[in-house]
């Protein structure tokens, strides 16, 4: 077979210009796919309920720990490899097809087990099924890689739009077909395969996989340690919903994990395609350190200056936000959603962390992180779901701010980044989201009842001015150069 062709950026352009180009194409396309399943998604929510929620979230829990290991890393050590040719790539392909059909194999062997701790035996079938995700992945990371390597992430978007949309319509008429929480189950092989067909024929990268896996070892030994801080990852993100699990039944755990959903779309949705166009960024640069810091601090303040008035204001208008978006089955989860959102700019931070270290040649800077996460947070989630849904909630404000602290502590000198610096960067979203979201609040106590539709638009109204207006007062030139960055007409 031939060389696969990449579509590379046009010649002549700068990084900067490149770097802007990709986060329009894979964010750009990203939010109004997001956009168009959401509406699917939230459709789909509100004609299944809490129940089949809480019986797929059993399942991810083995799901996102069989999903730490599928090779995701090998391909990007490719990424930041400087000899990626024609041989590497077969050994990352025939890596990937080994590594994948083995975990679909294990995880269709551990179903019966995963069943019996959850003490639900429906979650052995979901289980069986959902191992068909794994045929899937090496189709859709090799030519990730590919693709990202030469930072064309117009065709990766291009696919992934048409992946999404082929997974939403899947679940709407799952649900509408009355399926249940097999819709959860049909809606992801259906994304997985378009995807994996589409990623494919975007790279050109179909090829015979190679089994000789001499000279591989350093894609082996940089993909090893990034599944280790994977590893580690799992144990922070998924141990409340495994501790959970045993101990909710389906309805509670059901309004934990989609509030959770909710409060996390911006940081598992949005700064993901961000992280993907930091790291092959950071990887170009990685050889001057002030240019990987002035980047770093430059991408936290873009993204906390989205971030803040979307947490903050989703904190303060919870009540009429689920009544609008979940609908009257989910009306218990208002609370949920409310001090959740307050806990997700602590997250958001945090996972800007490890493109950074990792395009340094630092990767395990990002597994120390994860391990110390890895310890804290189930630790106060075991103490925690003692008190129920609420006890979950506490826990991330125990657990969260030691875990970003020795976080930041650990990769800032790394990534050649001043502490104070990091600061100054990210301070002027977060103040002015404080005051929008205490004037959003007072607006909310002047109010009479108003259907939830109505109040939730007025809220948002409101906080939307008073972010602008405070920025605009107090940070106008931070907002200028934003919006200049965003514009590329400035530096």
């Amino acid at each position: 077979m031939s060389e696969p062709v990449l579509a590379a950026e046009p010649e002549g352009m700068t990084l900067h210009q490149q770097v802007r180009s990709a986060v329009i194409w894979r964010s750009g396309t990203q939010i109004f796919g997001q956009l168009l399943t959401w509406a699917s998604t939230f459709i789909v929510i509100r004609l299944l309920g809490p129940s089949a929620y809480g019986l797929f979230a059993m399942t991810q829990v083995i799901l996102v720990l069989l999903n730490m290991l599928n090779g995701y890393g090998l391909a990007s050590a490719l990424i930041q490899r400087a000899d990626a040719g024609r041989d590497a790539q077969r050994q990352l392909f025939g890596m990937l097809i080994l590594l994948n059909f083995g975990l679909g194999a294990l995880q269709f062997l551990a179903a019966p087990a995963a069943a019996a701790y959850y003490r639900q035996p429906m979650v052995a079938d979901l289980l069986r099924v959902q191992a068909l995700l794994y045929i899937a992945t090496p189709f859709i990371a090799l030519p990730q890689a590919l693709l990202s390597r030469e930072m064309d992430f117009r065709k990766q978007a291009l696919v992934n739009f048409v992946s999404a949309l082929a997974g939403a319509v899947t679940a709407l008429a799952g649900a509408l077909a009355g399926m249940g929480v097999w819709t959860l189950v049909a809606a992801p092989i259906a994304l997985f395969a378009t995807r994996a067909i589409g990623m494919t024929i975007a790279a050109r990268s179909l090829m015979w996989p190679s089994f000789d896996f001499r000279g591989a070892g350093d894609i082996a030994r940089y993909g090893g340690v990034m599944a280790t801080g994977q590893l580690f990852w799992f144990a922070q993100s998924q141990a409340d919903v495994f501790i959970a699990g045993r101990l909710f039944d389906p309805h509670m755990l059901g309004i934990y994990t989609t509030s959770l959903f909710l409060t996390q779309i911006f940081v598992s949705k949005f700064v993901p395609p961000l992280n993907e166009v930091a790291f092959s960024a950071y990887a170009r640069l990685k050889d001057d350190r002030a240019a990987v810091a002035a980047a770093f601090t430059k991408s936290a303040r873009l993204v906390m200056l989205v971030a803040m008035p979307f947490y903050l204001g989703m904190a303060a208008t919870a009540d009429p936000l689920v009544a609008v978006v979940l609908g009257p089955k989910w009306l218990e989860a208002a609370p949920v959603v409310h001090w959740l959102a307050l806990a997700m700019p602590m997250m958001t931070l945090q996972v800007l962390f490890a493109p950074a270290s990792d395009a340094c040649g630092r990767p395990g800077i990002s597994a120390q992180n994860s391990m110390t996460g890895a310890l804290c947070l189930p630790i106060a989630f075991l103490v925690g779901v003692h008190w129920g849904v609420m006890g979950l909630v506490a826990a991330w404000f125990a657990a969260y701010p030691i875990y970003l602290a020795v976080s930041t502590w650990r990769t800032l000198p790394v990534i050649g980044v001043r502490f104070a610096a990091l600061v100054e960067a990210i301070a002027p979203p977060v103040l002015a989201a404080c005051a929008m979201a205490l004037l959003v609040k007072g607006v909310d106590a002047l109010l009479p009842p108003l259907p939830p539709l109505v109040h939730l638009a007025l809220l948002v109204s409101a906080g939307g001015i008073a972010y602008a207006a405070l920025l605009f007062l107090f940070a106008r030139r931070m907002l200028v150069e934003s919006i200049n960055l965003i514009r590329n007409r400035g530096a």
